[in-house]
Formats: structure tokens, C-alpha cells, sequence
């Protein structure tokens, strides 16, 4: 008998989860009118409990204590999966809270579906990381590891490219699937003929996504305000150092900016300000240390880069949080001076794909894009330099993934 499968997207930014009914994807209800769930976690102090999705976004908003968590897929394969935190009242690892929420995801399609989901069909990057073949295997093996804590016996998994292609047009054409999630960007080269399913001539990725996009433009437009770059005098005598660098590229990422809220880290920033050269600047780092809102800082910046998305806007990234009416100026000529490298990337990580597939980049006719950054017209502009003659396809691109593993659900664990 085979066994009753789910479907999960565990997404860097977003998750879902779903099945094939009548050879058709049908997605769960996560939350209330929502198919997809933010891929968030919020430790409530009081009541103590685990909040996740939407609910954990409004923990933070609301100011409520306790500790918010993003971006967890980004700590797979990495030794910060494995220390332990101490979170609602609990010393746990990382592997446990992605245990819970996983868990969380399929409490939730059993309920609505009324059936018992003993295994698991999971998307996963082509590469978690891009360059340490040993941390990409274990990153899989942390994945799968949480999924057994989560309650499924077992867990088969799907490039997250490859499940996007079986929810896409029946075109023919040969044609390149774009997938930029959160923390990654996955490339899958194809010819399909009409109506036909379609052949798979290679896969590729890389560890960029989204999430490295907010962070670049965090560096550039909003941790210079709060001191980065700055003078700080040397305390024991003449002349002055560059405030160090990794405390602000820390705070501009997502995953990492929960361990900062610490004592040392704290210090650190006070220390600085004493001696800065530009003391209001690194006021502000000390305020966002002690008030922990990190996190706050980095949805202004997402809410930015979704502003600047029309080349003709004027987006700002509003930081009033720090301060009244303080802002950073984003226009859309600025944001993709800030992503030109990581474009350059994506660039060429696309162009190796159709190099392992023996594909010329002009010979490509469709190009199906996956994933919301993928709908950054900075990431379509190097597509389209890239594949002159290539088409977009935009239809299906915030759940193509979870469409796809949805419809091979049935057959990932099928004997024979």
C-alpha cells in the first residue's frame, strides 16, 4: 500500500503544503484564507507557547516579549543548527524548533484533510551551499532529521526547480526555470514538447536568494545610519579605527540577528558609541541592541526593496522606528546598483546550467520564474540579457513549488 504522502514547500521565507487531488495541485489552508505560511517562529514568554506564520509577525509588531526567529532553512548544514537556546522557558536546538513547525504544518493538513500523513515529499535547494559539498550533504541530513522529529516516518526530496516544472505551462519550447527563494536560487534547463511532459537536461544553484538581497541593501542604504563605516577613536591614545564591519552585516541578516541580543554584543555597541566619532549614529545601534528590534529593522528594509520594485518610484526605507521621521532614500536606479554583484551571480550560475545542459543561452524560449524575488525586475533584466529570445512566465511564480511537489506527492515513496 503506498503510503499517504504530503507535499511540503519548507520555504526560507515561506512554506506550504499540499496534495494532488483529481491529478490537480491542491494547497492547505495553513492560516485562515492563506495557502502559504511565513516560515517564522515566535517564543511567547507569557503565556509560554510557539507561535508560527503570521501569528509569529504579529508577536513581533505588537511588541509582545518574547524572541522572534526567521530565516531558520539558512542554519541547515551549519554548526548553529545544533546549539542549544534557551526559548520559552526551554533550552532547544534548531533542529527541535524546525521540528515544531514542520510538526505545526502537519497537524494542519491532517486536520483539513482528515488524513494521517505518515511521509513527506520535501522541496530542497539544488545546493544548500554553494561551494562545501560536505555542508550540502549534511544540510539534507539535518532537513531530514527534522522531519523525523516532526512525526513522519520517512522523507524523499525533490529539487525545488524540478517540482516547479511539473506545476508549469505544457508549452513546448526549451526553456529555463528560475527559482530565487529566500536564501537560495535554483536553475533547472528543459525542452518540452506540446503537451508533453517535460525532459530535465540539468539542474544547478546557488546559495543566494532574497534574503541576501535585503541584506546587501541593509549594508549599503541603512547600517551606515546606525554607525557602520563610522570613526571610533582609540580609546588608549591617538588616532581612530573603522567601526568592525561583522556587527552590522550581522544585524543585516536575517537568521543572524537573534544572537546579538547578548551582553557582549551589547557592550560592544556601548563601547562604541562612547568613543565614536558620530556618536548619534551608533545611539541608534544601542537602541535596536537593547529594544531588540532587529528584525523590525529588516522588514523596512524588505517593505523597500518591494517599493522600489517600479523603476519610476521614489521608495524610502522608513526607519521611524529608530527615530522620528528618519528614512533611507531607495529609488529603484539605487537598489540595483546595490544588487549588481548578486545579479552577476545569478548571471552566471544560469549560464553554467545551460552549459551543464549543453544549451545555448539564445536558444532559450521560455523562461519560468519562481519564487517572489524572482519578480524583481533587476533579477528579469540579467534573465533577459542573459536569454534574449526567452519569455516569461510569471503565472504560477509564489507557489509553483509547492503545486509541483503537491502533484508528485503520490509517487514519491510508490514501490517499483
Amino acid at each position: 500500500m503506498t503510503p499517504q504522502t504530503l507535499g511540503i514547500d519548507f520555504g526560507t521565507s515561506n512554506s506550504a503544503a499540499g496534495i494532488a487531488v483529481n491529478g490537480r495541485p491542491w494547497l492547505v489552508e495553513l492560516e485562515p484564507g492563506e495557502n502559504t505560511l511565513p516560515t517564522a517562529v515566535f517564543f511567547e514568554v507569557n503565556p509560554t507557547r510557539m507561535k508560527i506564520g503570521r501569528s509569529a509577525t504579529r508577536g513581533l509588531i505588537n511588541g509582545d516579549e518574547g524572541r522572534f526567529l526567521r530565516a531558520l532553512k539558512s542554519l541547515l548544514g551549519t554548526p548553529l543548527l545544533h546549539e542549544q537556546r534557551r526559548l520559552g522557558g526551554e533550552r532547544l536546538t534548531f533542529v527541535t524548533i524546525i521540528a515544531r513547525f514542520l510538526g505545526e504544518v502537519k497537524k494542519r493538513a491532517e486536520a483539513q484533510t482528515r488524513i494521517e500523513f505518515t511521509h513527506a515529499l520535501s522541496g530542497r535547494p539544488v545546493r544548500f551551499h554553494s561551494a562545501d559539498e560536505a555542508r550540502n550533504a549534511q544540510a539534507e541530513e539535518d532537513l531530514r532529521a527534522c522531519y523525523k522529529e516532526a512525526g513522519f516516518q520517512d522523507v524523499t526530496f525533490m529539487y525545488e526547480p524540478e517540482a516547479a516544472l511539473r506545476a508549469a505551462k505544457t508549452d513546448a519550447g526549451l526553456g529555463l526555470v528560475v527559482d530565487i527563494g529566500g536564501g537560495t536560487s535554483d536553475f533547472t534547463a528543459f525542452v518540452q514538447e506540446d503537451g508533453q511532459p517535460a525532459q530535465i537536461l540539468a539542474s544547478h544553484g546557488v546559495r543566494l536568494g532574497g534574503t541576501d538581497f535585503d541584506r546587501q541593501i541593509s549594508i549599503d542604504h541603512v547600517m551606515p545610519l546606525l554607525g557602520r563605516g563610522t570613526q571610533i577613536n582609540n580609546a588608549m591614545g591617538s588616532g581612530s579605527l573603522t567601526a568592525p564591519a561583522r556587527l552590522f552585516n550581522d544585524l543585516a541578516t536575517w537568521q543572524m540577528i537573534p544572537f546579538l541580543y547578548n551582553g557582549e554584543t551589547r557592550r560592544m555597541a556601548e563601547d562604541l558609541h562612547r568613543h565614536a566619532q558620530e556618536p548619534e549614529k551608533l545611539a541608534r545601534l544601542v537602541s535596536v541592541l537593547e529594544e531588540e528590534v532587529g528584525h523590525d529593522l529588516a522588514f523596512a528594509v524588505e517593505a523597500g526593496k518591494i517599493a522600489a520594485n517600479t523603476p519610476a518610484a521614489e521608495a524610502r526605507i522608513d526607519l521611524r522606528l529608530l527615530e522620528r521621521g528618519l528614512a533611507a532614500p531607495l529609488a529603484a536606479t539605487e537598489m540595483h546598483h546595490s544588487l549588481t554583484p548578486s545579479m552577476e551571480t545569478i548571471r552566471s550560475a544560469a549560464a553554467e546550467t545551460l552549459t551543464q545542459a549543453g544549451v545555448t543561452p539564445t536558444d532559450v524560449t521560455r523562461l519560468v520564474l519562481v519564487g517572489g524575488s524572482s519578480l524583481l525586475t533587476t533579477v528579469q533584466s540579467a534573465l533577459a540579457d542573459l536569454c534574449p529570445n526567452g519569455v516569461a512566465e510569471t503565472d504560477n511564480a509564489m507557489t509553483a513549488v509547492a503545486d509541483g511537489l503537491a502533484l508528485a506527492a503520490p509517487e514519491a515513496f510508490a514501490k517499483g
